[in-house]
């Protein structure tokens, strides 16, 4: 007689073992599109909110514009919170924001934007390349930091490294001998891989970390089972190790962190830890307050927020 497949609540952090294979949890990724770009949205979700600090998990592309598309193109906007990752693997976009940073990022490149207590930005296509494919994350801030003072980081230079064909780059964290010059506030690892060949590997992981994985190109087996593009799979905590088989061209992203055991509240572009931040971080953007300076530069309209869900704030 067959076993039932064990489920997983939204809340918890460890994925069963059934007779003797840890179970993987399967999230259905939404679609949206930000900036005139299709998205997958891994997360947030209805079945699993954070992994670690990681809050928001967008794929962007692999988008080829037409030739009358002016590609990205993301109007003034503002954050509290958190810090925006953008990991760029086809294609450039300009960043621009209210501190005065103007950056273009490109290939193989990382964009790290604090907002802390308040930042705009804006960004948008550049360069004669017609292609662009990305992944866009948020890291929720701890609530001691969340009202830190806004910055950029601009990073062109990651370690890399080869195994069994398949090519490594470590965004942020510690693996083995190699570390990310990416600066957090919460322990988190994030890898890139690109799969020359067809291969099998196995990344030894710490086990106080929940981790997840999403597809960007191709599928991948994983404890026997097959994710694609379309799917997030979430490994949850005690995972000494994860296995990790694809054909060449294949490409996927692993995620992971130690759990921020923090409430984190999540509202339009605003992560807060009560809803008091966040409706007043609201309030100043409507109000064009000091907080949210102008973004030099774009010509564009700001970004209007939407209705905020509650009222009893």
């Amino acid at each position: 007689m067959s076993q039932s497949r064990p489920t997983l609540s939204s809340s918890s952090r460890e994925c069963p073992v059934v007779d003797g294979v840890r179970q993987i949890q399967r999230i259905a990724v939404r679609n949206a599109e930000v900036g005139g770009i299709p998205i997958n949205r891994a997360l947030p979700t209805r079945e699993r909110r954070t992994v670690g600090a990681w809050c928001f998990l967008d794929h962007a592309g692999p988008t080829v514009f037409n030739g009358t598309s002016p590609g990205m193109d993301v109007g003034p906007h503002p954050h509290i919170g958190l810090q925006t990752f953008t990991w760029m693997i086809e294609g450039e976009v300009l960043h621009r924001d209210s501190l005065g940073s103007e950056q273009v990022i490109r290939p193989g490149q990382v964009n790290l934007m604090t907002a802390g207590r308040g930042i705009a930005h804006t960004e948008q296509s550049v360069g004669e390349q017609r292609r662009l494919h990305a992944a866009q994350l948020w890291i929720a801030l701890p609530a001691e930091h969340a009202d830190m003072a806004p910055r950029f980081d601009h990073y062109p230079d990651l370690p890399q490294w080869q195994n069994n064909g398949v090519n490594h780059r470590l965004l942020v964290g510690e693996f083995g001998a190699y570390r990310s010059p990416v600066f957090a506030f919460s322990p988190l690892i994030a890898i890139d891989m690109e799969w020359q060949e067809a291969a099998r590997i196995e990344l030894p992981l710490r086990d106080d970390y929940e981790i997840g994985f999403l597809p960007l190109i191709g599928a991948f087996e994983l404890n026997g089972e097959t994710f694609s593009p379309d799917e997030f799979a979430y490994l949850g905590m005690k995972n000494n190790s994860i296995g990790l088989n694809a054909r060449k061209g294949s490409r996927g992203l692993l995620i992971g962190g130690v759990p921020l055991n923090e409430e984190i509240l999540i509202w339009w572009n605003f992560v807060g830890h009560t809803k008091a931040e966040i409706t007043q971080a609201q309030h100043d953007w409507e109000q064009e307050a000091p907080r949210f300076p102008a973004v030099d530069g774009y010509s564009g309209e700001r970004m209007t927020a939407p209705r905020l869900p509650w009222s009893d704030v």
